[in-house]
């Protein structure tokens, strides 16, 4: 691999994301406000969020639920908002593997955990992920709000939840570029117009 190989591949993946986020700017700005008015509906009604997601989908989930927990922008003062990943119990998620079957372990967890009025956000690049899905049949089943951060077509997913953003793209990495830029903006606009 050469050099100039190398260069041109970190310029065109940058501007993928680039164009990738232009277009999450042209085509979900409305999908995005409105998730983040579903969200301090239900955390001003006292109600939590759950999230929950496979692969660096996990990661995307335990990333934001703990920019909630602890706090995005250091100059607003507020106390931890409730958010809980559903990824990261391995007692919880490889018990319910080995005696409920992998697809159900974030279902089981939505049973125990939610509450009517909460809200579970959904984190799958192709929204095909039955792990997910099922939390999210499970949580409709519950009264409770569905989000799902999807890509490529959004799959089965996007006729599950209440609010789909698609992330415009079919490539992996772009979509989760894009989930934890919508994920990040979400978040810190409903702490700034909760708590700012």
């Amino acid at each position: 691999m050469t050099l100039l190989f190398r260069e041109k591949f970190i310029k065109d993946s940058l501007r993928e994301s680039a164009a990738t986020k232009q277009r999450i700017a042209e085509q979900l700005t409305g999908d995005i406000s409105k998730a983040i008015d579903l969200m301090i509906r239900a955390l001003t009604a006292k109600k939590k969020i759950l999230l929950c997601g496979n692969g660096g989908s996990a990661a995307d989930a335990q990333h934001l639920a703990t920019e909630f927990v602890i706090r995005l922008n250091p100059n607003i003062k507020r106390p931890g908002l409730p958010a809980i990943a559903l990824t990261t119990d391995t007692s919880n998620l490889t018990a319910g593997a080995n005696d409920l079957g992998y697809d159900a372990v974030f279902a089981r967890s939505v049973q125990a955990l939610g509450q009517p009025g909460d809200v579970l956000i959904g984190i799958s690049t192709s929204g095909r992920s039955e792990s997910v899905n099922l939390a999210f049949r499970r949580a409709k089943e519950m009264g409770m709000a569905t989000i799902g951060f999807l890509g490529k077509d959004g799959g089965p997913a996007k006729d599950l939840v209440d609010l789909a953003i698609v992330v415009p793209s079919d490539d992996t990495q772009r979509i989760q570029e894009g989930h934890i830029t919508i994920g990040h903006i979400i978040f810190q606009q409903v702490e700034q117009e909760m708590f700012g």
